[in-house]
């Protein structure tokens, strides 16, 4: 296949340097050039299966080598026993097999010299001691090899742009210009589902499971210079690395919405989430702060998420808390003003010369009159749309305009 060959993006000093171009580490996720695919077989319905097929369907510009150690090919494709056995260079490692077997996969994906390993195996910290074990063995011969770790216990990563799907997901997203973050993969595959149907585009979807090693930081740093992404969505049960979160999201949120759903707020749900992840999901007080000083913004449902990145895609970054309603009918200028008001938001005093620009068929709502009702034309839609899953929004979360694809 051919090569692909990836864009240039704004670096750390822990960037890696090839040909004279500078990449950041976890470019090899979002654009590599080879995959290696461990407990890749032809059993109808594993994800081993499920997973060679996605990235051999959806073109990267890069080569896929299955590893299955009792078959010569699988799905067509020759197949290697093991790492060390492919004849080329890998860039990523997707691992398949079961938890006991992990560490030593990561080591001989080490000596290979891979950089970077999507662990989708499931059955480590979310089961107990023992498995909390593992993904410590895991983490030590990474980092000793200076690779990266996505996961263990996730759905995978896909780019549409780039076209990579190392996934298991049973579709590939549409191209957009929205990351999406995820600890759970079912909720992401909801997502996905829903994202097709309504024509809805990523510059990234990720699954990260259980945080080992790549975290939120470490993403939202790669997303601020990938020149792919406008908004970073999430989806967070616990923070992980919580310096690294808040450094990385001070700085990018600057430039870049980074829009957080975060569950695990009660003490119940928390409980839910150890089990799921095996992560506590920390104090919601604290973590609200924290948001609200890094810039990070918190909504509470899934409408609100992609509805909120809709928003701000469209329409230059607010500047302030002031706002001017601009109405031609007086009921629905009430509602917004509770609304702007409820949100700590304010309605911004109208100078004399915009009050008298106003014509008979359309009022502007500031701080010095209240919103006031006119003989114009009704506002358009007032019946409620219909249902969509997963939001029930009239805009259903589009991630922004040119996210949408054209039907």
């Amino acid at each position: 296949m051919e090569q692909h060959q990836s864009p240039a993006v704004a670096t750390d000093p822990s960037t890696a340097v090839l040909g004279g171009v500078a990449r950041h580490p976890l470019e090899v996720f979002f654009a590599p050039k080879s995959v290696a695919v461990i407990g890749a077989s032809e059993r109808a319905g594993s994800v081993g299966r499920t997973v060679l097929w996605n990235l051999l369907t959806n073109p990267f510009g890069g080569t896929v080598f299955p590893v299955n150690a009792k078959r010569a090919n699988v799905l067509g494709v020759k197949a290697y026993k093991s790492v060390a056995a492919v004849p080329e260079p890998i860039d990523l490692a997707v691992v398949v097999t079961p938890a006991a077997t992990v560490p030593g996969v990561i080591r001989e994906c080490a000596a290979a010299g891979i950089r970077g390993a999507i662990v989708i195996s499931a059955g480590f910290k979310e089961t107990g001691a023992e498995g909390a074990r593992l993904e410590q063995e895991i983490l030590a011969i990474a980092r000793a090899a200076r690779m990266r770790i996505v996961g263990p216990n996730c759905l995978g990563i896909m780019c549409p742009p780039t076209g990579l799907n190392a996934t298991f997901a049973g579709a590939m997203a549409h191209k957009g210009d929205v990351a999406f973050l995820s600890q759970s993969g079912a909720l992401q595959t909801a997502i996905l589902d829903w994202s097709l149907e309504a024509n809805v585009g990523f510059s990234a979807f990720v699954s990260l499971g259980s945080t080992l090693d790549v975290g939120w930081g470490d993403l939202i740093d790669y997303l601020d210079g990938d020149g792919r992404t406008k908004s970073i969505l999430i989806y967070m049960e616990s923070v992980g690395d919580a310096r690294a979160f808040l450094s990385a999201s001070r700085e990018v949120a600057l430039r870049k919405p980074i829009i957080v759903i975060k569950g695990g707020r009660t003490l119940q749900a928390a409980q839910v989430a150890a089990s799921h992840t095996g992560a506590l999901a920390g104090s919601d007080q604290v973590l609200t702060a924290a948001f609200r000083r890094t810039g990070v913004l918190r909504v509470d449902s899934i409408a609100d998420l992609f509805q909120m990145a809709d928003t701000l895609g469209k329409q230059p970054r607010p500047r302030g808390r002031r706002l001017t309603i601009l109405t031609n009918a007086g009921g629905p200028a009430v509602l917004a003003t509770d609304a702007l008001v409820s949100g700590k938001g304010e309605l911004s005093p109208l100078s004399a010369a915009a009050r008298r620009s106003s014509t008979p068929s359309c009022r502007l709502c500031g701080a010095t009159e209240t919103p006031s009702t006119s003989s114009a034309t009704p506002i358009r839609s007032a019946t409620p749309p219909r249902s969509q899953s997963p939001a029930t929004s009239p805009r259903a979360m589009a991630s922004s305009s040119s996210s949408r694809r054209r039907t």
